[in-house]
């Protein structure tokens, strides 16, 4: 065999290969793209007016759960933790959005905002009347505006955050153990890590 013939066959072997190849080349920058971080402040927070009533409205016209708020300030490092390695997440960003109305809550904004109430108050009032002591805080409102869960400190990552969000969006929460109380999420944690749920 000569060597146009072993061209000839190598080239016949990268045909063979070239829509194999093409593909990998197409679809490769699809899937970086579906699992790069995500700036939570464009895809997991909602934009807002500061007024919670409309919130609620638009989370029922949605079909949404509620309303979960993210208590934080500038100098937390917990806060600035969760928004790098858990809120910029697409998979987490995607099913929250999907489930609640999402909102950033600054505890030491002066900002005025309208309570579930219809109250306008500041952000800062609003942090103190729902009991916010360290940050981040997040809490979970239903759509009549009580806070149904909350949970202070940050999650250790994406599968904890998502448990958190299944406890609320399957209603653990308000299931009874075998001895008659509310399931609680330490123990709907425990459960979903030992696989008995």
């Amino acid at each position: 065999m000569g060597s146009s013939d072993a061209c000839i066959e190598f080239n016949l072997t990268m045909a063979k290969q070239l829509p194999t190849f093409a593909l990998l080349i197409w679809i490769l920058p699809v899937l970086l793209h579906a699992s790069s971080p995500r700036d939570p402040y464009q895809f997991f927070f909602e934009q807002t007016l500061g007024d919670l009533t409309e919130e609620l409205e638009i989370a029922r016209a949605a079909g949404k759960q509620g309303v979960f708020l993210f208590f934080e300030m500038d100098e937390c490092p917990f806060c600035h933790r969760m928004k790098q390695t858990v809120l910029n997440q697409p998979e987490v960003q995607e099913y929250f959005r999907q489930h609640f109305q999402c909102l950033s809550m600054d505890i030491e904004g002066d900002i005025g905002i309208v309570d579930f109430a219809g109250e306008e108050i500041t952000q800062k009032e609003f942090a103190r009347k729902n009991r916010v002591r360290a940050t981040p805080m997040m809490a979970f409102y239903d759509l009549q505006g009580n806070q149904i869960f909350k949970y202070t400190g940050a999650a250790s990552g994406v599968q904890e955050f998502m448990w958190m969000g299944e406890f609320i969006v399957d209603q653990v929460y308000l299931q009874k153990d075998a001895s008659g109380r509310n399931i609680r999420f330490a123990r709907y944690k425990k459960m979903k890590k030992n696989k008995t749920l």
